[in-house]
């Protein structure tokens, strides 16, 4: 029995239990490999489990919505934030259950062919010659998929985000490991490979500003119009519609931004939520105008 076994405990079992040695390595070999696709089976679902679960566990608890406002939520920039969390977690919940399947169903495969006694060197020593040839041909994939992991593992843009990422400037509408795809102000569909992309300026990240020059006359009354300039801002503040569900700070009045022989430049800014400064700069326009006309000070030409 040893002679036909050797230090098989399947086949050592099977042929004393049946008491038959002749077909008994054949059994226990089969055996061997169901139980081997079994447990990797198994395994690779547990993975994919844990990886899913933990992925979706960290993408939920990095919300950044309580730092972007002191006060109640908006629904909108809730939903996007949910919609670019869960993007986000799908993506790299995918990619880790690939790279898990992989590992574990190829270490299943080369440990059934170790088991039918296939010589499994020539066979590494094959794949490895073609992964390098592989990698050197597809150089740029690679460098285009790493890119694309660490934008999304570091959260740079995302679903919904307005970004400027030097070869165009738009509205992220689709972000995959390869490529992102934009869409600029005039409707233009941009397909950035991530591996081209050296900078990203989010305007859509955190929290933008407003701000509006208001020109007036050089002999105007400055602490007049500054006090003015003030009162505008602070009825905008106290404003329901605005106040910390679209502006997250009192506006504030920066004073003579420039000054020259025809015109005095004040600055009035305001911080807002993502994206909403170009909505708060209109409406402080229309107030400043209304409130300019009901002083009687003229803008300057």
């Amino acid at each position: 029995m040893a002679e036909v076994c050797g230090d098989d405990p399947v086949c050592s079992t099977l042929a004393g239990y049946f008491q038959n040695a002749a077909w008994a390595p054949l059994v226990a070999s089969i055996i061997t490999i169901i139980l081997i696709l079994l447990i990797a089976v198994v395994v690779r679902n547990l993975s994919h489990r844990l990886i899913t679960r933990v992925v979706n566990r960290a993408a939920a608890s990095s919300s950044i919505t309580g730092r972007l406002r002191k006060g109640r939520a908006t629904d909108g920039l809730d939903v996007l934030l949910h919609e670019r969390r869960k993007q986000r977690a799908e993506t790299m919940g995918s990619v880790l259950r690939h790279v898990a399947s992989i590992v574990i169903m190829g270490t299943a495969v080369l440990t059934v062919l170790d088991r039918l006694t296939i010589p499994i060197a020539p066979l590494l020593t094959s794949v490895g010659i073609l992964g390098v040839a592989i990698g050197f041909g597809a150089q740029e994939l690679v460098k285009d998929f790493i890119a694309g992991m660490f934008m999304l593992m570091e959260d740079q843009y995302g679903v919904g985000d307005v970004i400027d990422s030097g070869s165009a400037i738009g509205t992220v509408e689709a972000v995959t490991l390869r490529v992102t795809r934009l869409r600029d102000a005039d409707g233009r569909v941009w397909y950035i490979r991530n591996g081209t992309i050296t900078r990203v300026g989010n305007e859509s990240q955190g929290w933008s500003r407003a701000y509006i020059d208001v020109p007036v006359a050089y002999d105007a009354d400055v602490p007049a119009v500054r006090d003015l300039l003030g009162r505008v801002a602070e009825e905008l503040w106290n404003d329901p519609e605005y106040r910390e569900s679209v502006i997250v700070e009192e506006p504030a009045v920066f004073g003579i931004e420039q000054i020259s022989g025809t015109s005095v430049i004040f600055r009035v800014s305001a911080k807002t939520l993502p994206s909403r400064q170009a909505d708060v700069a209109r409406e402080l326009r229309m107030r400043v105008k209304a409130a300019l006309d009901g002083a009687g000070i003229a803008l300057a030409a």
